[in-house]
């Protein structure tokens, strides 16, 4: 290995060290409550050094916001990759994927999708809110090609895709937040698993064609 290689694979290892660390502060303090300094002290460094590499807090978070979104996007390629599945099975398996989403990582995913609801993403960097708006697209691109899918095969009503894919994302958020509120109340109750599943049967029943209106079906390689 030469000198450049190694010096690259040591700046990873150390932006590895420092996001490893922003995630576990960010999961106990939130946004608001956590600091540069307070995730510099976590990940052993200064914060000067922690500069070199992010340079603020919200880039720190936006580059967690990145990781969470690779995580959806692999995931939801996953449910598309499974082409024996009908687009209605796909739906429900959607769901399944977007708690797992969740399960990754719950504190993370509850921060991330405060995140990218505030004024914090204007004050990013053009290249890193570029990533996230690509990333973003992709996963709803994703969702979007399981109606498409559904409505090629004659299985679905004609609704745009890629506004079905926002209502997807929309409830998934939304439930979200609205469970983690709840739970501030009672921290032993947990009902987002059952209750997005109930939402995506809802979603799967509204856009399904009734059954006379069905005319055959075939794979046609959108997801």
């Amino acid at each position: 290995m030469g000198i450049a290689e190694r010096r690259e694979r040591e700046k990873q290892m150390r932006r590895r060290q420092i996001l490893d660390a922003a995630k576990r502060v960010f999961s106990a303090k939130g946004f608001s409550g956590a600091t540069v300094e307070s995730i510099a002290e976590e990940a052993e460094l200064s914060p000067a050094t922690l500069y070199l590499y992010f340079k603020n807090k919200d880039e720190l978070y936006a580059s967690l916001n990145l990781q969470m979104l690779e995580v959806l996007n692999q995931m939801i390629e996953e449910v598309c990759g499974q082409n024996r599945l009908t687009p209605e099975q796909k739906i429900d398996a959607l769901g399944d994927a977007l708690y797992k989403v969740y399960e990754f990582d719950p504190l993370i995913l509850i921060n991330v999708l405060q995140f990218q609801s505030s004024e914090a993403l204007r004050e990013l960097s053009f290249q890193l809110l570029d990533k996230i708006k690509k990333g973003s697209a992709k996963a709803l691109r994703n969702i979007a090609s399981i109606f498409q899918q559904g409505i090629e095969e004659k299985r679905f009503k004609r609704h745009n895709p890629i506004a079905m894919a926002d209502i997807v994302w929309g409830v998934f958020a939304g439930l979200v937040l609205w469970e983690e509120s709840k739970r501030a109340l009672n921290p032993q109750k947990n009902f987002l698993k059952p209750t997005l599943k109930l939402a995506m049967e809802i979603i799967r029943k509204g856009v399904a064609l009734p059954p006379s209106a069905k005319r055959g079906s075939g794979d046609t390689g959108h997801c």
